[in-house]
């Protein structure tokens, strides 16, 4: 999906050149025939190629994702995940000022 959505719009070839450490040709068609079954990407005839598009933006796309990430492992509790995420081995003191930040922004709306 990122493939796509940097570029915007492209073929299965375009998209299996610019993976690294790409799968064969096949497993990304049969892949782009999943993201398409599952109402990710949309295609259309090119002559004998299809050229895919995504069908929602990354931000639209990370969202849901989120939700689902939250309502599967954190029971819908996003100071679970929060909690998670702030392991001090993986968080700096300048990611944990910025999180302080937008906490305080989102506080003062």
């Amino acid at each position: 999906m990122d493939v796509i959505w940097r570029a915007g719009r492209a073929t299965a070839t375009e998209i299996h050149e610019r993976l690294p450490d790409a799968p064969s040709y096949s497993a990304v068609r049969a892949l782009l025939a999943v993201l398409v079954n599952k109402g990710h990407l949309r295609h259309e005839r090119d002559g004998k190629r299809y050229v895919y598009e995504p069908l929602a933006s990354q931000e639209k796309a990370g969202k849901s994702a989120l939700r689902r990430l939250l309502s599967t492992f954190f029971n819908n509790s996003p100071a679970s995940l929060v909690a998670t995420l702030l392991d001090p081995r993986e968080v700096d003191a300048d990611e944990l000022a910025r999180i302080r930040k937008l906490i305080d922004q989102k506080k003062r709306k």
